[in-house]
């Protein structure tokens, strides 16, 4: 049973702009050569954009079980100390000039918002990561999911 699922899908305007993008490079790339190598070349670059696309849209964020799983990585909800949902500009730093190298970040350039989960450094799970950051477009959702689940699993809400 999943408490909370998110899939990080591209924005619509991305693949709006990879239209002109695909045109713009494949017509300077095949300017002056034979037919078929135009067709040949739109079409692979078609396809090289829209494989971009989708795999960067297939990005997942949910709470199952007792855990947060972003993409492949898991953490336990017991493992958690703090939840903060974070604003733009938090996040903003967070993933730039604030950052720790050992953190974990799970997000996609087009999510300007995200979930600031620290790691209880006593917890097995913790692995030496200071905290999460999960890229998300709905973070008080997650974050309010995040302690509804907590208290479920009988353990005391975090600040």
């Amino acid at each position: 049973m999943h408490d909370y699922r998110e899939r990080l899908r591209v924005p619509l305007a991305w693949w709006l702009l990879a239209v002109p993008t695909v045109l713009i490079l494949g017509a300077t790339l095949y300017a002056g050569l034979a037919e078929p190598w135009p067709v040949i070349i739109m079409t692979g670059l078609a396809a090289g954009c829209a494989t971009l696309l989708i795999t960067l849209g297939l990005a997942t964020v949910e709470i199952r079980n007792g855990a947060l799983r972003a993409g492949n990585a898991a953490l336990p909800l017991t493992a958690v100390s703090e939840v903060v949902s974070l604003d733009e500009k938090q996040t903003m730093l967070l993933r730039g000039p604030r950052a720790d190298p050992a953190a974990h970040l799970y997000s996609r350039p087009y999510l300007k918002e995200s979930v600031y989960l620290a790691t209880a450094a006593s917890h097995p799970a913790a692995d030496s990561t200071p905290y999460w950051l999960i890229g998300t477009r709905h973070p008080a959702e997650l974050a309010a999911a995040i302690e509804r689940c907590r208290v479920q699993a009988g353990h005391e809400p975090v600040a």
